[in-house]
């Protein structure tokens, strides 16, 4: 099921959420448990049970863990949770590419069954690997079953995140607070986050195809369709965030920030301090810190990045594209630990335009299907490869897309929570506000609805991974 769907938008949500707060406190987490259940067995029935399997040895192994404290055994328990967890992840998600390119290395000819990848395996995988590392770290092990599965297949972030940890979450699914003020908190921020993704992303993606299925090869063309990508994938990812951590704020539960302005990053390393946080955080925490940071030499600390951005881009999808995505991110961050500071901190308009730049053509290596097909894009931004500077069909997209990306250019800085401190400063700036957002909202809700009856929408980018 869809956040940005008629069914879950008009009946799935008002229902759950109905059931929830006329549920005593006892019994809250089980309606949420089984919505949940329900919310992701919508659109795949049989996965639901892939995901349930992988919970059991996760509880039983933590149990096991926290009755052998101190002792050699809790480490066997530990690793045999993460091999188990790992396990299901490496067989749905990258069976197939680990055989195609056995196949393609070795030309043997083997078939190579089609694995279906279950939908968000990455998400609620890395939570269970987040739980049985912190209980290994200290934390204590859920005895409650049922209240581990929350954890772990809880609707708002269960497909796309934020990855939340456990220690962050494990007081919250004992003991929450709900309030009006919450709720109409995380309403604002979920209708925020779904016109993200259905007003903006979405249309930015008509703009990508647009080019996609031309022939016209132009640098105007190509920067328009790089700026498309970056911004889709931004309005669309951050946008489900929002929309998760509005969900979260409904039923009590505080989720982390995922995205903090990372468009206006002025190094590489402050972009990936500001993009999927949750997910930086992770791997900074339980593989850059346990492999030694930056706490045994430079060489050795360049390694560890090595790594951790290898299976970073790994993470995200079972392509070549993907880790050489990783392998990009790893180098650059390198480069500026080595001299590139030095620059950024002495030029910092240079700084924040070549920051730009390089994450732009990110985006480009992200979603290659090819080499070649990379190359070209690349290349077409500098006017190597391309026809001319400027095209008819470039001209008429960028007439066609100019408001949506001028738009997306203003929601992607700061301007507008400056815009918003400004107005809280003055009376008449807050009665503005007081009266104003609830019919902003409401009319962004009029719009997206619109758009979901008229079936003009697509699944969000990151359900694939």
């Amino acid at each position: 099921m869809l956040f940005t769907s008629i069914p879950f938008l008009y009946y799935f949500f008002p229902i759950i959420t109905l059931l929830y707060f006329l549920t005593p406190n006892q019994g809250k987490n089980i309606v949420l448990l089984m919505g949940s259940l329900i919310f992701y067995a919508w659109g795949e029935p049989r996965n639901v049970f892939v995901m349930m399997i992988s919970i059991v040895p996760c509880y039983i192994c933590a149990l096991l863990m926290e009755r052998n404290r101190g002792k050699k055994s809790e480490c066997f328990f530990c690793a045999i949770s993460i091999m188990i967890s790992l396990a299901f992840l490496l067989y749905y998600k990258y069976m197939n590419f680990f055989m195609e390119t056995i196949d393609r290395i070795s030309g043997i000819g083997f078939s190579i069954p089609s694995i279906v990848l279950p939908i968000g395996i990455s998400f609620y995988t890395f939570q269970m690997m987040s739980y049985t590392i912190d209980v290994k770290r200290g934390e204590s092990a859920q005895k409650n079953i049922l209240d581990l599965a929350l954890y772990v297949v809880m609707f708002p972030q269960l497909i796309a995140g934020p990855i939340v940890r456990y220690h962050d979450l494990s007081a919250q699914i004992t003991k929450r607070t709900h309030s009006f003020d919450l709720a109409a908190l995380g309403i604002r921020r979920f209708i925020i986050g779904m016109s993200k993704k259905v007003l903006i992303a979405d249309q930015l993606g008509e703009l990508c195809a647009a080019f996609q299925t031309s022939n016209e090869s132009s640098v105007l063309f190509y920067w328009l369709y790089a700026l498309a990508l970056m911004f889709q994938l931004y309005f669309d990812f951050s946008g489900y965030s929002d929309m998760a951590i509005g969900l979260g704020k409904i039923f009590g539960f505080s989720f982390p920030e995922n995205f903090t302005h990372p468009l206006t990053s002025s190094s590489i390393t402050d972009f990936w301090r500001r993009w999927h946080i949750s997910l930086g955080t992770w791997f900074k925490d339980y593989v850059y810190i346990p492999l030694g940071g930056n706490r045994k030499g430079f060489k050795r600390q360049m390694l560890n990045i090595y790594i951790v951005w290898f299976l970073t881009g790994l993470w995200h999808g079972a392509a070549w594209n993907f880790i050489i995505w990783g392998l990009y991110f790893a180098l650059l961050l390198i480069l500026e630990k080595m001299w590139l500071f030095t620059i950024w901190k002495k030029h910092r308009m240079i700084s924040h335009v070549v920051t730009f730049v390089l994450i732009l053509i990110s985006f480009l290596i992200f979603s290659a299907q090819s080499v070649d097909d990379l190359s070209m894009m690349v290349l077409g931004l500098f006017g190597i490869g391309t026809t001319s500077l400027l095209s008819p069909l470039a001209l008429y997209n960028l007439k066609s897309f100019a408001i949506v990306l001028l738009i997306a250019a203003f929601g992607s800085g700061t301007w507008s929570q400056n815009i918003l401190a400004l107005l809280q400063k003055s009376n008449t700036g807050k009665t503005m506000l007081r009266y104003g957002e609830p019919i902003v909202l409401a009319g962004l809700l009029i719009m997206v609805s619109a758009y979901l009856v008229d079936g003009s929408f697509s699944p969000f980018l990151y359900f694939r991974f």
